[in-house]
């Protein structure tokens, strides 16, 4: 009758654990304020319709075959990657470690002892004697408020922001590498410019000693020519500290250390690509940060529910299966067999000084807290799409009257050396008019590399190629589960 009983009444919480009775809120997206539209896209070029939508290489659009490869590199062998990968790997165990208390806890246990009683005891057998025992034991707590479910629900929705981090931190490293590797270009671009002038200087500091040599020139000519010419040659040098350490962070974005990493140098023949810009309201399914923040505010919100349970009772069932004899040769003979049912204990606290109130209170301001993060993120993926739109079009416009000052400048330096050659004026002109032109040289080829930066911070600001679907799935987040993970020892 006790074991018929027993059995009803498990069979009966069962029943109730797997209904799903899970105390506490069930998880809503939060709102967010979402424009119908960007405000900097007005203008915007897009791209072609083949092409309206990232690719996860994105850095393709850019048509260099050398960042192609630097960037292939990067998810494999980035170290910071690599953490991020391992950490999401210990919140999906995170994830079986709270499954695991759905199961029962199975315990063996084996005992020898030999003893004698105190004198003037009643026993049975005198003297010295042998007790051997060995037992089965199983115990349970039935998730009978849903502690455990949501649990299980906040570590899924950790891993899912672990994943989400991570993919936030691989599309971050690519981006920086390639901002990295357009500055390189961009004083590659400048160093040979420079060393260009730095043959034209030569040239004019030998037209300004030909003229000193027959007279016609002043020797303060001379001297201001060799002035120029040296500060070129210094400019040219300088840029080598900025270039090195580009390249010494490029090779450690790649995983490799500064000696293993040598680019030679190249010509700035990268334009910004055209790049599709989604709706806005597309932005939240499209931003790996975003899905980080909104899977963190459904594990807050999960943990609510956890919080809220521990103020009903608990329910612990047990139940032991042995043998127990004086003689080891008949431990296993059913006459030495013995069971038990229970303990079985129910608990509620009735006063804890304010605990709980105090961590449930906590579980709803993390989740408030959680809240707000998510919508910050969301205006500042916002802020970011706009600045680089901002960026782009209004860098567009100063590039094109850039070119127009270069052109003109080159045609002054032209006419002024001319001039000089002519007698008509001094070398104090020449420097201004070659300064000018230097000047504006230099402003162009920057500006093409904050072209070039704003294009790939762009394609970081609208997610890289990423979306939402590429979350796993709550089975997924959980990892894959193999028969010998529930083995009491590892097995590889």
């Amino acid at each position: 009758m006790t074991v018929r009983i027993t059995l009803t009444l498990i069979y009966s919480l069962l029943t109730a654990q797997l209904a799903g009775c899970m105390v506490g809120p069930d998880y809503v997206r939060p709102e967010v304020t979402i424009p119908n539209q960007f405000k900097e896209v007005k203008g915007w070029k897009q791209a072609q319709p083949r092409d309206n939508v990232l690719s996860g290489k994105w850095w393709e659009i850019f048509n260099d075959s050398r960042l192609n490869e630097l960037e292939e590199q990067v998810a494999a062998a980035n170290q910071s990657i690599i953490q991020a990968e391992a950490q999401y790997r210990q919140a999906q165990h995170l994830v079986q470690s709270a499954q695991s208390a759905f199961f029962p806890i199975l315990n063996l246990t084996g005992t020898a002892s030999r003893f004698r009683a105190a004198s003037g005891q009643n026993v049975a057998v005198p003297g010295v004697r042998n007790l051997f025992g060995a037992a089965g034991a199983i115990a349970w707590e039935p998730d009978l408020w849903g502690s455990v479910r949501r649990q299980v629900e906040a570590n899924t929705g950790n891993a899912q922001a672990s994943a989400a981090t991570l993919q936030a931190l691989r599309l971050s490293s690519q981006a920086t590498l390639a901002e990295d590797y357009f500055q390189l270009k961009v004083l590659d671009a400048q160093k040979a410019m420079l060393d260009e002038l730095v043959a034209v200087y030569s040239k004019t500091l030998q037209i300004a000693k030909n003229r000193y040599s027959v007279g016609v020139a002043a020797k303060s000519d001379v001297v201001l020519a060799e002035t120029q010419l040296e500060s070129a040659r210094a400019q040219a040098i300088n840029l080598g500290v900025a270039r090195a350490k580009l390249e010494h962070a490029i090779a450690v974005l790649i995983g490799k250390t500064p000696a293993e990493l040598s680019l030679i140098p190249a010509p700035l023949d990268v334009q910004p690509p055209p790049i599709p810009v989604s709706l806005p309201s597309e932005l939240l399914e499209r931003r790996p940060d975003i899905a980080a923040a909104e899977r963190k505010i459904a594990a807050a919100n999960a943990q609510i529910g956890v919080a809220k349970a521990a103020y009903f009772p608990t329910l612990n069932l047990a139940a032991t299966n042995g043998f127990q004899t004086s003689t080891l040769d008949t431990l296993f003979k059913a006459v030495s067999r013995y069971w038990a049912l229970g303990p079985a204990g129910a608990a509620l606290t009735l006063f804890d000084g304010g605990a709980k109130n105090a961590q449930y209170k906590q579980a709803i301001d993390g989740f408030d807290a959680s809240v707000a993060v998510y919508r910050q993120t969301v205006l500042t993926g916002f802020q970011e799409v706009e600045d680089n739109l901002a960026a782009l079009r209004i860098l567009e416009e100063e590039t094109q009257v850039q070119d127009k000052a270069v052109t003109a400048a080159n045609l002054a330096l032209a006419l002024t050396i001319n001039q000089y050659k002519a007698g008509t004026i001094s070398y104090l002109n020449v420097m201004t008019a070659q300064t000018a032109a230097l000047s504006n040289r230099q402003t162009a080829v920057q500006l093409q590399g904050d072209r070039l930066a704003a294009s790939v911070l762009l394609v970081k600001a609208l997610g890289g190629g990423w979306n939402v679907a590429m979350l796993p799935s709550p089975d997924e987040a959980g990892g894959e589960v193999k028969w010998t993970d529930y083995l009491i020892f590892p097995v590889d």
